[in-house]
């Protein structure tokens, strides 16, 4: 009835505010989005000149920035390759379930990337990590994709070479010889020695260990080639090979190749490599000489453990650090888009007022609008309140027990069983208090699942020194009760157990759920420690379970003495 009494004053008073929010507003340019592109390139550009130069653990902190700088939608490319680089370093350092780890978050961007050679790295790069860890079958899979994408006939030879060297590994050589043999013939892999190498070594060894007399030129032609092109890193694997191949016949030059090797291996810095040179000199050396290059692998192998596990902790902390200042990133851009949708809020709350200050005439409207923004500024408060209430329970709970824990994968050893243990103990602590306080604050299912939900709640506060008895839960009519009084009632027990858990000292609490008439009744109790009531009144837990109650037009009473236990009962219209 007012509204339409007061129809021309109304619509006077909009046409007054529109011309104001006309005058007021200027026509703005809308800010395009600065892209980070050129700073993107830029890192990685820097992370490949130090993968070029072997500083790999700077090259990993290159990439992981760029990773950090992408646009999920607009730079899905450079996103896929900085995984891919990422992954690579940490498969050529020895860390294969971490390049496993890496790897696996570049499958989601996949989806909206149409390069068919982006998904033939990933694959090429799971099969040879599968390889690496002996798991032929899986290797093989991830091949056998790679090897189906529509890419050019070089990257599907070294696909095919690479499924040869699993059957190899196998010792199925017919089959290794039957995929290399034509490969041998291709245009393409002629123009790439190092690839037409790697073919015709592996061809000539597969030839060698089937008692095939064409093996030996196979690998002596390989060996000229890479001889002849400088290719160190895969003379060590023709040496080792020809090494083999004279074992019986020649063990002099079985030697001198196993030595060629060696210090093959030593001047391109590959530790893997130099090991492998090493146990073939070990097995054809005496006195001196073998006392010499036991001690040389026993000094290098250690190097190497230490070497890969510093890495391994120093890649973790860089990826932890990237993930917190892409944290901190999107948590500025929050607060500036919440800092300027204020802005315009007040702009508007102004352009309200002075609309009112004019009209004069709708006081009512006025009254209306500013309870609502009350309202609503309550509702902000309420979240804000229990998003801090969180907030400092992680920050008390688990702000240290983080850092301790990051302090000690990077200062120890983590190869022994004692540290390693203790490290995963240390985070399956940390992972359940956080599942914990999620729980605490997770969404109630008011459906079918409601019981259940609640019967799992409470069954949480069970320990082996706590017992929580639940009597008359299931002659409750459930579907009955309305859903907020459900949450309700849901979240009273939740604070009740809680309180219990920090003050009580208890070892038995008991629930005893009543049906009287139209109200629901629910009464709990404990033999803990009990308290003064002037001191239950100052515990905030307690306080939101009378508010709650109170909420619904339900009634709450306390009975507690210290030393006596604590006992309440609350009751709630049905």
């Amino acid at each position: 009835m007012i509204f339409k009494k007061f129809h021309f004053p109304i619509f006077v008073l909009l046409a007054v505010f529109f011309a104001l929010q006309s005058c007021e507003k200027k026509p703005k340019k809308k800010p395009e989005k600065k892209s980070n592109l050129v700073e993107i390139n830029r890192l990685i550009l820097l992370g490949e000149k130090h993968f070029t130069n072997t500083k790999y653990d700077s090259s990993y902190y290159y990439f992981s920035k760029a990773k950090s700088l992408c646009d999920v939608k607009k730079d899905t490319a450079k996103i896929i390759y900085s995984i891919l680089e990422l992954a690579y370093i940490e498969q050529n350092q020895g860390n294969y379930s971490g390049c496993e780890t890496t790897i696996l978050e570049a499958f989601p961007y996949l989806k909206n990337n149409p390069k068919p050679n982006h998904h033939w790295a990933l694959y090429n790069i799971m099969g040879h990590n599968y390889l690496q860890t002996l798991d032929y079958k899986l290797a093989l899979h991830y091949y056998n994709l790679a090897l189906h994408f529509k890419t050019n006939q070089f990257r599907k030879a070294c696909i095919k070479n690479n499924i040869a060297v699993v059957h190899m590994d196998t010792q199925d050589y017919p089959n290794a010889i039957q995929i290399l043999l034509p490969l041998t013939s291709e245009k393409e892999i002629k123009n790439k020695p190092e690839e037409f190498c790697k073919i015709l070594d592996n061809l000539g060894y597969s030839y060698f260990k089937v008692g095939n007399p064409k093996g030996i030129g196979y690998m002596k032609q390989s060996l000229l080639i890479r001889k002849q092109i400088k290719d160190d890193w895969g003379l060590v694997r023709t040496y080792i090979h020809l090494n083999e191949y004279y074992q019986k016949n020649n063990p002099k030059l079985a030697n001198e190749y196993a030595q060629s090797a060696y210090e093959k291996a030593t001047k391109v810095n590959n530790a893997d490599d130099r090991l492998e040179s090493l146990k073939l000199l070990i097995k054809n050396s005496h006195r001196n000489q073998l006392k010499k290059y036991s001690l040389d692998y026993i000094r290098i192998n250690d190097s190497l453990v230490k070497a890969r596990q510093k890495a391994k902790n120093q890649f973790a902390k860089i990826k932890y650090d990237s993930k917190l200042d892409k944290e901190e990133n999107l948590r500025l851009k929050t607060q500036k888009a919440e800092t300027a949708l204020e802005l315009e809020k007040q702009k508007n709350q102004n352009l309200v007022l002075n609309f009112l200050v004019i009209t004069g005439i709708l006081s009512t409207i006025f009254l209306y609008y500013f309870l609502k923004a009350i309202n609503k500024k309550e509702k902000i408060q309420t979240s804000y309140d229990t998003e801090t209430r969180i907030s400092k329970k992680l920050h008390d709970e688990l702000a240290n027990d983080v850092y301790h824990t990051l302090a000690f994968a990077e200062t120890q050893n983590l190869s022994t069983s004692q540290n390693k243990e203790s490290l995963l103990n240390n985070l399956d602590n940390i992972y359940s208090r956080i599942r914990n306080i999620s729980k605490e604050n997770s969404i109630v299912d008011t459906g079918i699942k409601y019981v259940e939900g609640l019967k799992e709640m409470m069954s949480g506060f069970n320990t082996c020194t706590i017992t929580i008895l639940v009597n008359g839960m299931h002659s409750i009519d459930w579907n009955a009760l309305e859903n907020n009084k459900k949450i309700i009632v849901y979240r009273v027990i939740q604070e009740l157990l809680v309180n219990m858990k920090k003050h009580s000292q208890c070892s038995l609490a008991i629930i005893t759920f009543k049906k009287s008439e139209n109200k629901l009744q629910i009464d709990y109790s404990d033999n803990g420690v009990g308290a003064a009531l002037d001191k239950i009144n100052s515990r905030n837990g307690l306080q939101n379970v009378e508010n709650r109650i109170l909420s619904i037009n339900g009634t709450i009473t306390f009975d507690t003495k210290s030393d006596k236990g604590f006992k309440t009962s609350f009751t709630i219209p049905a």
